[in-house]
């Protein structure tokens, strides 16, 4: 079997890294050429926009990381049942708490943590600095001066583990009716996309976002079955893996690799070929101090808000709400509400004739 010559040769970490690195690199490839962004999809919904296509897009994402994933488990190739998002404890007030400030600083950072990964790929300067912001401020609320405020807002509220937190199991819907609930939403993405004429790469990149997520939680499941030591199984998330990363970088550590440590440079890698096969590397900067502001603090609300929640847009949006685990989906209603109402309050209110500047 290929991934037992591979856990052989590089052993387990870097299996997982390895892994991670070729996960990540179709992710960014994928979400580059296909302008996968749940804050574009958000404004799309919130502004009654229909035409350009955004929301399409990030239902294509959905769907396929439901459905595949969903489908893995009902053939028996996945199981969710040891993942953490559903076996320990989890946090209701953390997930709320968390998802809203993370909805917010996505519309003030324009671009949710993943987003600005791959903008700063292609040259961004704004979205490079954002993601340095953002990471710092997770790695804070793991384990610096932030911490104790995200443990204490964390208790207010928390649920067990097992099917407390799994949903499939609360709602007896099993993997069946959670994929049907995926079908459903492709089917409405299918829908409309011919009307607004997504064009290819909004279908198939989408599509690659969310198999993207499938792929990782199968492999880190796959690898756990083969390995002697304990590993987590996981999927794609943004905020654990970059203020790990940002630990790797500041301290010397002797920990061995990781499918976070692998993924972050994959999605970099992935991202960066697309934006050069396609003619759009380009460096861009702020413009005025306003604007740094205002990206400094969104990327602050969206690292601590994604440590509270235990996930991102990614993290929480396709990969928690992938395997149906109740957190995760308070996260991404959390993250839906207070951008669209962020939206409204701020960008909306500027655009109007007449208004402030």
């Amino acid at each position: 079997m290929l991934l037992e010559s591979a856990i052989d040769t590089l052993g387990e970490p870097g299996t997982l890294a390895l892994g991670a690195l070729l996960i990540g690199l179709v992710f960014g490839f994928c979400t580059q050429r296909s302008r996968f962004c749940l804050r574009a999809a958000v404004i799309e919904f919130a502004r009654h926009q229909r035409s350009d296509g955004r929301l399409t897009v990030w239902l294509f994402a959905f769907a396929s990381a439901v459905g595949a994933t969903q489908l893995l488990a009902l053939l028996g190739a996945f199981d969710a049942g040891n993942a953490r998002q559903i076996a320990a404890r989890g946090s209701l007030s953390g997930a709320a708490i968390g998802g809203a400030l993370f909805g917010t600083g996505m519309i003030l950072a324009r671009g949710c943590a993943s987003r600005l990964l791959v903008l700063a790929a292609q040259g961004n300067l704004r979205a490079l600095l954002s993601g340095l912001i953002f990471a710092v401020t997770a790695q804070s609320a793991l384990t610096g001066a932030l911490s104790p405020l995200r443990e204490a807002l964390s208790g207010w509220w928390t649920i067990d583990g097992g099917g407390a937190r799994d949903l499939i199991a609360r709602t007896g819907i099993g993997h069946g009716g959670a994929l049907l609930f995926a079908g459903v939403w492709f089917a409405a993405a299918v829908f409309w996309a011919r009307r607004q004429r997504v064009g290819a790469w909004g279908w198939g990149g989408a599509i690659g976002v969310g198999l993207a997520v499938a792929a990782g939680w199968w492999f880190t499941y796959a690898v756990s079955r083969l390995a002697f030591d304990p590993h987590p199984i996981q999927s794609l998330s943004f905020t654990g893996p970059s203020a790990e990363l940002l630990s790797r970088v500041l301290f010397v550590s002797d920990k061995p690799l990781s499918f976070d440590l692998g993924l972050l440079p994959g999605v970099v890698l992935g991202a960066f070929a697309a934006a050069a096969l396609s003619g759009e590397l380009r460096l861009e900067g702020f413009q005025g101090g306003a604007s740094m502001r205002r990206y400094i603090v969104g990327a602050v609300c969206m690292g601590f808000g994604g440590m509270l929640a235990g996930g991102c847009a990614v993290g929480a949006g396709l990969s928690g709400a992938a395997v149906f685990t109740a957190t995760a989906w308070v996260t991404l209603v959390g993250i839906w509400a207070a951008a669209a109402l962020t939206d409204r309050l701020l960008d909306q209110r500027e655009a109007q004739p007449g208004a402030a500047p």
